[in-house]
């Protein structure tokens, strides 16, 4: 999968840019709007109906790169599932959200997961798992517990976050950037005859935890 790079320069030399689509799946409801527009705006609404697909972008200024996330909101309705996989193809990284308070919610973020096996090669795009709603603790019908064994059996990344309270919403974006700066570096290491032996995603999932 071929992703779309620019360089510019700045005082240090060469610095890279990145552009990067990022897809939110899950089913109706589980906040996925909500996260997007939270990450982007800084802001919460608590109704954000998508009708087909939302679009946000979002500049990321890091010290090793500048990402700019296109992100795309699915809508979770079934009605809109069968024409979905339009709006992934091409992606690089994706969010399964679940609603921690709703344990069904994980039960269809797990079918989106297949969707995306059938769709892409391992090694061709980042996925988080992602427990919503965290402001709804009292209500939890998936543990922690449960949210980090799935992931972890899949070699997904996992964090939960609350789109009200701001809870990791940026850091659960962070860990994703992160993680497509990590294969872009890994990509140009390969590519180099000098360059150093590979680490997997599961084992890098394995030693930073839950992000």
């Amino acid at each position: 999968m071929t992703q779309k790079t620019t360089l510019g320069t700045s005082l240090e030399g060469v610095h890279p840019t990145y552009i990067y689509k990022v897809v939110l799946l899950g089913n109706t409801s589980v906040g996925k709007s909500s996260l997007a527009y939270r990450y982007v705006k800084n802001d919460f609404k608590e109704s954000l109906p998508t009708v087909g697909c939302s679009f946000f972008t979002q500049i990321l200024n890091l010290e090793t790169a500048t990402v700019k996330f296109e992100i795309w909101d699915t809508a979770g309705q079934e009605k809109y599932h069968s024409v979905c996989h339009l709006y992934y193809r091409g992606a690089h990284a994706a969010l399964l959200v679940y609603d921690i308070s709703n344990k069904e919610t994980l039960n269809r973020a797990k079918l989106w997961l297949r969707d995306l096996e059938k769709e892409f090669l391992p090694d061709e795009i980042v996925i988080a798992l992602v427990g919503n709603k965290m402001d709804l603790a009292a209500e939890r019908e998936v543990t922690t517990k449960e949210g980090e064994e799935f992931a972890r059996t899949k070699s997904l990344l996992f964090m939960e976050t609350s789109a009200k309270s701001n809870h990791q919403v940026n850091d659960v974006f962070m860990a994703i950037a992160q993680e497509l700066l990590q294969r872009e570096q890994e990509k140009a290491s390969a590519q180099s005859p000098h360059g150093r032996s590979t680490v997997s995603l599961g084992e890098r999932v394995a030693r930073r935890g839950c992000c």
